[in-house]
């Protein structure tokens, strides 16, 4: 299969994606909108109305973190599932199987693009101008989509392995969701060493606060910690495609089996 050819294929299948779930719904691709603001207002109305948090600009604060952190989240979810809820094709055809995970990362992509718009047209409303320093969104949102992609195919391989991992990488998405600074600061944390391994061992925690030191302090990222991330989603995403050109029969196998 030419590029050109695997990327209009994998482009057509999301979008496909992309429209039969805008059927399902009466609101269709306002949910694309909808469903994380409705996270960011259960979670703002937890932390400032029942647990009494009343630091300034917690709700921007709020929304930059879990509206980046739910696309990391709810794409690795659904590409978890995409090679077992593939198996009818791949009974039919022999087409490349990260093909499968790649299209439901490139939905995930084309929605977190209407998400990203909203937010920065709503932090440009609450006073957050935009300035040249949001260019440095691009490098980060294309290290954050490196680790979707190796992050997302990794878990189609393991659900592909044993239907159990699906419920473990969804209790993982918890504990990452606690653990990434979504809620809190991890500026505030005063132990160097901590912060530095927290980064290190949770690339998510780094992305976060790159996006808030861009969009809500109008400063640069990191440069050694987004590269850092950079290299180390680049690495998790050559083992997994290799992993694949592997286990390219083994794949169709379990999954049509399961």
């Amino acid at each position: 299969m030419q590029p050109r050819q695997y990327v209009t294929l994998i482009d057509t299948l999301a979008r496909f994606r992309l429209r039969a779930e805008a059927r399902r719904f009466g609101l269709g691709y306002l949910w694309w909108i909808l469903e994380p603001l409705l996270y960011v207002g259960v979670f703002y109305l937890v932390f400032v109305l029942f647990l009494g948090n009343r630091e300034p600009g917690f709700l921007f604060f709020l929304a930059v973190g879990k509206l980046t952190f739910i696309w990391f989240s709810k794409t690795v979810n659904q590409a978890a599932l995409s090679l077992v809820n593939s198996r009818e094709i791949m009974a039919q055809t022999n087409l490349p199987k990260h093909l499968f995970p790649a299209a439901v990362i490139h939905e995930g992509f084309y929605r977190q693009i209407a998400v990203f718009t909203f937010l920065l047209g709503f932090l440009w409303a609450a006073g957050f101008s935009p300035t040249f320093m949001w260019l440095w969104l691009l490098p980060v949102m294309l290290a954050q989509y490196l680790l979707i992609m190796g992050c997302s195919l990794l878990a189609a391989v393991l659900v592909c392995f044993q239907r159990d991992f699906q419920m473990l990488i969804q209790l993982g998405m918890v504990f990452l969701l606690f653990m990434s600074g979504v809620f809190w600061d991890i500026r505030a944390i005063t132990n160097d060493d901590f912060v530095f391994w927290l980064q290190a061992l949770n690339p998510l925690a780094a992305l976060l606060d790159a996006y808030r030191q861009i969009l809500l302090w109008s400063q640069p990222p990191d440069y050694l910690q987004l590269l850092m991330v950079g290299m180390q989603s680049a690495v998790l995403l050559i083992a997994t495609t290799w992993l694949y050109s592997k286990l390219h029969f083994w794949l169709a196998e379990r999954a049509i089996t399961q």
